[in-house]
C-alpha cells in the first residue's frame, strides 16, 4: 500500500503543482521518483511530527496542498494537538497519511500498533477519515482527498496486502463500495480487513448464509444512504475493523443508528478488545489473538444469527 501511495502522489504531483510531500524521516527511498520529478516539493521533516504538522498547516494557509506521511501512531497521536488546532480548526487542505496502521507493525510492539487512531481523529470537527482496503483504493483515496481539499486522514497498511479490486471502482469519500451482494448478512469492512471479510463471506455461503460485503473505506462521513438500506434489508449488519472497539467504525455506526432510530439489535461490531497487545508476532498472528480471522469472524456471525 505504501508503494501505491508513493506512486500515486508522484503522478498527482503533475496534476497538482501545489502538492507538497512531507515525511517524518521515513520513506526517503520510497519517494525517490517523487523527488526526481518534483525536487522542490519534498521535505524530510525529521523525527519531529508535531512540527511537520505545523509546517504543513502553514503551507496550506499559503495556498499549497501538503501531505504528511509517517508511521501511523507518530502521525496521529503524537501530533494530535497540531492536527486539531493547526489543521482542523482553520479547515485547511492538509492530508495526514499514516502508514502501518492497525497491527501492520505487530512485531514492534504497542509503540507501533495503531488501534485508536480512527477513534481519536473522527472526533475532530472538519476531519475526514478514510481507510483504503488495498492499493487500488489507496490511489483513488489520495486523488479524491485532493479533490475534496479539506482536512483528511488516510489510514494505510504497510506492504503485501492483497489486491482485492481487479479494476477501478467508483470511489468517493463518504460512499461505500459494494463488493458482493447478499440478502442475510452485510459485512461492512474497514480498511485492510476487506480480504478477511470476503473470505468470511465465502465460509458463510457454505453455511447457507447469503452475505453482502461492503468496503466501508470512509468512517467519517458515513454513507447515510447505504447504511439506511442495510438496516432496512439485512438480518444482521456487521462492522469489521482492525481497530479497537472503543470509538472505532463500529461505534460510529452505532452513533449514526441511534440518532436515526435504527434497529440496532441488528448490529454486530467485531474489532479488538480494550487492552494493549503485549504478545509478539506478525500481523496474522496478532489478528488471530484478537479473533480477526475468517473462522473466528464466522463463528461470531453464526452465533449471533442463532
Amino acid at each position: 500500500m505504501r508503494n501505491a501511495f508513493a506512486k500515486a502522489v508522484t503522478e498527482l504531483g503533475d496534476q497538482y503543482p501545489d502538492l507538497v510531500m512531507m515525511a517524518g524521516d521515513i520513506g526517503n527511498r520510497l519517494f525517490d521518483k517523487f523527488k526526481e520529478k518534483h525536487p522542490t516539493r519534498f521535505y524530510n521533516c525529521g523525527v519531529a511530527e508535531a512540527n511537520m504538522t505545523g509546517v504543513a498547516s502553514g503551507l496550506a494557509a499559503s495556498g499549497l496542498r501538503p501531505i504528511t506521511y509517517t508511521i501511523t501512531p507518530f502521525n496521529t497521536v503524537r501530533c494530535l494537538e497540531q492536527i486539531r488546532l493547526d489543521v482542523c480548526y482553520p479547515d485547511l487542505p492538509v492530508i495526514v497519511v499514516g502508514t502501518g496502521a492497525g497491527l501492520s507493525y505487530a512485531g514492534l510492539g504497542a509503540t507501533h500498533h495503531s488501534m485508536e487512531d480512527i477513534a481519536i481523529l473522527r472526533t475532530l470537527p472538519n476531519m475526514h477519515v478514510v481507510c483504503p482496503a488495498d492499493s487500488v483504493e489507496v490511489r483513488l483515496a489520495v486523488k479524491d482527498a485532493l479533490r475534496l481539499g479539506r482536512p483528511t486522514y488516510i489510514r494505510l497498511g504497510k506492504k503485501g496486502e492483497p489486491i482485492v479490486h481487479q479494476s477501478d471502482p467508483v470511489f468517493e469519500i463518504g460512499r461505500g463500495i459494494v463488493m458482493r451482494e447478499g440478502s442475510d448478512v452485510a459485512i461492512l469492512s474497514v480498511g485492510t480487513m476487506l480480504d478477511p471479510a470476503l473470505k468470511s463471506a465465502d465460509r458463510l455461503q457454505q453455511a447457507g448464509v447469503s452475505t453482502k460485503v461492503i468496503s466501508l473505506h470512509t468512517v467519517k462521513p458515513l454513507d447515510d444512504q447505504l447504511l439506511g438500506a442495510l438496516f432496512a434489508e439485512q438480518k444482521l449488519v456487521v462492522v469489521l475493523e482492525e481497530h479497537g472497539l472503543t470509538g472505532g467504525a463500529g461505534s460510529a455506526v452505532l452513533e449514526w443508528g441511534n440518532a436515526r432510530r435504527m434497529p440496532l439489535d441488528k448490529l454486530l461490531c467485531i474489532g479488538a478488545p480494550d487492552r494493549f497487545l503485549s504478545a509478539c508476532g506478525d500481523q496474522d498472528q496478532a489478528r488471530a489473538l484478537y479473533g480477526l480471522v475468517p473462522e473466528k469472524i464466522c463463528e461470531r456471525i453464526l452465533d449471533r444469527l442463532k
